[in-house]
């Protein structure tokens, strides 16, 4: 199979994400929303249990709604 093989197969067969363009505002808001409780939370309680609790979704959560959040005002990275 050919590489052209391979994109003429592709053409009848579109992407679809997941998390569609008109709901990339509201999961991002979400998400850095969340990040901004659970930064708070950890602020509130720092300890070594507190790390896996809050910090990590936080970080993670802050990550990914920051990227959407980005993607969803149009800007593109």
């Amino acid at each position: 199979m050919s590489l052209n093989d391979v994109w003429e197969a592709a053409a009848g067969n579109p992407f679809y994400p997941v998390i569609s363009k008109e709901r990339q505002f509201t999961v991002g808001f979400i998400l850095l929303f969340t990040a901004f409780i659970l930064t708070g939370l950890f602020g509130l309680n720092r300890s070594l249990k507190s790390i896996p609790l809050f910090a990590v979704p936080a970080s993670l959560a802050f990550g990914f709604g920051a990227v959407y959040m980005i993607c969803a005002v149009g800007v593109y990275v």
